[in-house]
């Protein structure tokens, strides 16, 4: 699969012997610190593309972007789930040779991490949750998935039948999310754009470019239950959108508070703060993980 410029894609081994992809910047310093950055539904590592390039912490971290297993670079048709996806990320850490790391999620990233920071607390820093997503908080398209469950594992388990059989075998391009957000802030900026849930939220684009037992697989996990905040016992920056539309914004703050060592960022924006907002959110990342490790940020110019 070509590469398009946001990184070269690397390859590492999982514990099951699946070849997956990732995009990575070394810092160049020895025992850096990892920040490794997970993406949402039917997404890929540029979702992060624009963020891992202007941070500052690129002078002093390592950053590492993966396209989670069955999208992007890291294609499968089988089976997946959050348990997998961490133990895809644990495999990550021990190819990059880190012991631990920093873990950013958006969305279903979030929830990935969430379980890998219960399942896996040695190997975790501290979590930044992005628009984390609360099966039981959820409204609107995905209220509507979630109360339709069973039908989705339904259907999965039918287009699993037909892949036995040799059905959808079709390959898929790659998709540039940093283009899109790029398309979208210029058609923000002319009023021009409709509501972004439907830009982001959106189907038939999406199923362009990942297999429709993915996509649905994607959907399952996200309105599967998520681990209790109390259970988290490291650090956690929750970067919340202040006007999400995707959740009822009283029972997301509810689960937020319950965190024990949590922090809440709050930003103008919907449920999509790196396209929305990336400035705010970057600088929230940044002096966060700057005041984790006890890292002194810059003098502003």
């Amino acid at each position: 699969m070509d590469d398009i410029d946001h990184g070269l894609l690397r390859y590492y081994p999982a514990a099951d012997g699946a070849r997956l992809a990732y995009r990575v910047h070394h810092c160049g310093m020895r025992d850096a610190p990892a920040l490794v950055m997970v993406h949402g539904v039917a997404s890929n590592s540029t979702r992060f593309s624009e963020l891992s390039d202007q941070m500052r912490l690129r002078g002093t971290w390592d950053l590492l972007r993966p396209d989670l297993r069955g999208h992007g670079a890291s294609m499968r048709r089988g089976t997946l789930s959050r348990e997998l996806w961490c133990r895809d990320l644990l495999a990550l850490l021990d190819a990059e040779g880190h012991e631990r790391a920093v873990f950013l999620g958006h969305s279903l990233g979030a929830q990935v991490i969430m379980d890998l920071a219960v399942a896996h607390p040695a190997r975790v820093r501290g979590l930044i949750l992005v628009d984390p997503v609360f099966p039981g908080a959820l409204r609107g398209m995905l209220g509507l998935v979630r109360r339709l469950a069973p039908v989705n594992r339904l259907v999965i388990a039918l287009l699993a039948a037909a892949q036995r059989l040799g059905i959808g075998r079709r390959r898929f391009p790659y998709r540039d999310l940093a283009a899109l957000d790029a398309r979208t802030r210029e058609r923000l900026r002319r009023n021009e754009a409709e509501h972004i849930g439907r830009l982001y939220m959106n189907p038939r684009a999406d199923l362009r470019y990942l297999p429709l037992r993915n996509y649905l697989q994607d959907l399952r996990e996200v309105v599967r239950p998520v681990p209790d905040p109390c259970r988290i016992r490291v650090p956690v920056l929750v970067l919340r959108s202040a006007g999400a539309s995707v959740s009822d914004r009283d029972a997301v703050a509810a689960q937020i508070i319950r965190f024990p060592l949590g922090q809440e960022v709050a930003i103008d924006a919907d449920h999509w703060l790196l396209t929305e907002r990336p400035v705010e959110a970057r600088h929230a990342i940044e002096h966060w993980c700057e005041q984790l490790i006890g890292e002194t940020p810059p003098s502003p110019v």
